[in-house]
């Protein structure tokens, strides 16, 4: 669970990243040499945390602590910064840049996912920065249901293009929401991409810059879209001998690199989702085995890793 001595460690170290200007990583697609291309006027919300996906989720986790922990000592300066961040102006700069030819496929579909779950997180709480963020949370939910509408194929990668972890956080947005088409497309996309499948690659996980378990991430949207009988039986096919194998920490040597963090962050997905499949002895091992580098370490894992953190730990105080 999500203490509140580690819900204060993990929010302020979001505090610092989502002001932060620099490094920033960034991407965008330009059409002249006339373009705007500071990124703070691009993206007045998002702007901080080395890149746009790990704003959103920051700002994700702020919101996250907030609800769990609302008379903290750090609510003050949480809502501060939420109030600061998320005005209705800003919200609109950001959906004026997905509406632009840049944004056609920018942050998709990782970004869009967080930002629905931003969302999701808002509304859960009853916060009003849930009226300002709804226009760009209803402009991402309609996109990204013609998004998997319109691919034949999962993208089954251990990174940020993954479709299944995308879905999840869509998925747990539109049932917050209400939003039946959303949630309609997702259920479609899972079961033509995914109902087939059999004994998953588990020997060959990780990739050295994973931050998902393809499987692991399969299997939850999977078991979020069946009823338990028939997700039972198509675990029984997927995964024959379990997921036992990814219960151990992956071997990182060196937590300042870019890529290598993102073993860290494996843990921690790898965690989430075994603990929303109910192996919840297994998830706190990996939890434990990440938390060192998580607040104290480089900015290559801690632009982002908090998060992850609360992700995993889930919704209870």
């Amino acid at each position: 669970m999500l203490t509140e001595e580690l819900a204060s460690r993990l929010a302020r170290v979001a505090l610092a990243n989502i002001v932060r200007e620099y490094p920033r990583h960034i991407q965008h697609l330009t059409s002249s040499p006339q373009e705007e291309l500071n990124e703070r006027a691009l993206h007045p919300a998002f702007y901080g945390s080395y890149d746009w996906h790990s704003a959103v989720h920051m700002h994700w986790l702020l919101m996250r602590v907030l609800r769990l922990y609302p008379v903290s000592r750090n609510a003050p300066p949480i809502s501060d910064a939420l109030d600061a961040h998320l005005t209705p102006a800003a919200v609109a700069k950001e959906l004026e840049y997905f509406k632009g030819s840049a944004g056609r496929t920018f942050e998709r579909p990782y970004g869009w996912a967080w930002l629905l779950a931003l969302q999701s997180e808002a509304l859960a709480a009853k916060a009003h920065w849930s009226r300002a963020l709804a226009p760009l949370a209803s402009e991402l939910a309609q996109c990204f249901a013609g998004y998997v509408a319109a691919s034949p194929y999962p993208i089954r990668a251990g990174t940020h293009g993954n479709t299944a972890f995308a879905c999840v956080l869509a998925l747990d947005y539109a049932r917050v929401a209400s939003d039946t088409a959303l949630e309609f497309e997702i259920r479609k996309a899972a079961r033509r991409w995914y109902e087939r499948d059999r004994d998953a690659p588990i020997a060959y996980e990780p990739s050295l810059d994973d931050f998902l378990s393809p499987s692991l991430v399969e299997a939850l949207l999977m078991s979020r879209v069946m009823e338990v009988g028939e997700f039972d039986r198509w675990l029984e096919r997927f995964a024959p001998a379990g997921f036992g194998a990814l219960a151990e920490p992956p071997t990182v040597q060196d937590h300042a690199d870019p890529k290598q963090s993102h073993l860290d962050g494996l843990s921690l997905t790898r965690a989430w989702c075994l603990s929303r499949l109910g192996d919840e002895a297994s998830a706190g091992r990996l939890v434990d085995a990440t938390l060192p580098h998580v607040v104290d370490g480089d900015y290559a894992g801690t632009h982002w890793l908090a998060s992850f953190v609360a992700l995993a730990l889930g919704e209870r105080p």
